[in-house]
């Protein structure tokens, strides 16, 4: 039976950013809340679609692994922000990057990365495929209500992408756990899909709502539960590990995490600082800086778990091939930005701030 085994990765983030001293100017916030609460300096904002980000997430992703769009026999491509939700925009990637493939889109918010993950590489474990491109990217900033202190602050967009291939080698994916607990459903949601009223002006108000406290909670419990239970599967301990790669929701979360597994903090790869929370797209990104740092080694055995809305949550073991560094370039990017990450902002925090007027 094959591996799976990572040959390719990739990111692309939004070059407009809006820092907490941004956010100052129209939220009633300050860096000096927001970071010690999270862990979180800025942020990017976006000004194409998911599917653009997705795209040259997934071209840098090829040419890291020496590959073109018509290697790939699968594409599944994590969001919760979708452009359309009919048809998905896996096929939009997919068009984008010359593949004749199978393409879907999955959605299970911030765990969607290793969800996919796992689905890849059941697919070539099973001999179904040779290549699957997996990618998590997210617009969340299109939830946003800017006027909202507790969400507006959190979460910022981008896409990460990886290729997974088949290898006789004991590498790449060695287990996976995925997990769902429905009871939770109300803790992280937005209203957004076909329960809204299309005739009512108030229906629109689709923003990210979540209980913090909860959620804190309840991250850590199920990250933990799943990070121990994918490790016993592969039959390694805690100190085997040689790097942490946690969703990035919460630096606060990240050291609790860790602390009560009793790993090193050390370990733990954080970058949340510079991204906010991307959801799907955490994971991806955060490999890809881990590579760019030299955190990730040939060899090395990689813990990394999520948690996000539904409520979902996912872990996995990554054992690193031999290569950590691209096979290619690409001048793959997105088109130029006009405007800066406040002034993308502004114009959506000025409207909801006068709707919040409006009800008062």
């Amino acid at each position: 039976m094959p591996y799976a085994t990572i040959t390719g990765w990739g990111k692309c983030l939004p070059p407009a950013i809006l820092t907490n001293d941004d956010l100052s100017t129209f939220i009633n916030t300050s860096d000096e809340w927001i970071r010690p609460r999270t862990g979180i300096q800025q942020r990017h904002i976006s000004h194409v679609g998911t599917a653009e980000l997705a795209s040259v997430a997934a071209k840098r992703a090829l040419a890291a692994a020496g590959l073109e769009g018509k290697d790939v026999d699968m594409i599944i491509l994590a969001t919760a922000s979708p452009d359309t939700l009919i048809p998905n925009i896996a096929s939009t990637v997919q068009a984008n990057i010359g593949a004749h493939c199978a393409a879907f889109d999955i959605n299970a918010a911030c765990s969607g990365f290793l969800y996919a993950l796992g689905l890849a590489s059941a697919q070539i474990r099973s001999n179904q495929c040779q290549r699957v491109l997996v990618i998590g990217a997210e617009r969340l900033t299109f939830y946003l209500d800017w006027s909202r202190r507790e969400t507006a602050v959190l979460f910022g967009d981008g896409a990460g992408a990886a290729i997974l291939e088949a290898t006789d080698k004991e590498e790449g994916v060695l287990a996976y756990e995925l997990n769902n607990d429905p009871a939770g459903r109300d803790i992280l949601k937005t209203s957004f899909g076909t329960s809204m009223d299309r005739f009512s002006a108030e229906s629109l108000d689709f923003f990210i709502q979540f209980d913090g406290q909860e959620i804190f909670k309840r991250a850590i419990t199920d990250m933990g539960k799943l990070s121990k239970k994918v490790l016993a599967k592969c039959h390694l301990d805690k100190d085997e590990v040689d790097l942490v790669i946690p969703h990035q929701a919460n630096e606060r979360i990240i050291d609790t995490l860790v602390s009560r597994m009793k790993i090193d903090k050390e370990k733990a790869f954080v970058n949340i600082a510079n991204y906010g929370n991307t959801s799907a797209a955490t994971i991806p990104i955060a490999i890809c800086d881990a590579i760019e740092q030299g955190r990730i080694q040939p060899g090395q055995t990689i813990l990394s778990c999520a948690f996000g809305a539904g409520l979902t949550s996912a872990a996995t073991v990554i054992k690193w091939g031999e290569r950590v560094t691209p096979l290619a370039s690409t001048d793959a990017k997105l088109p130029p930005c006009e405007q800066t990450g406040l002034e993308l902002a502004k114009r959506a925090a000025d409207y909801f701030c006068s709707r919040a007027q409006q009800r008062e």
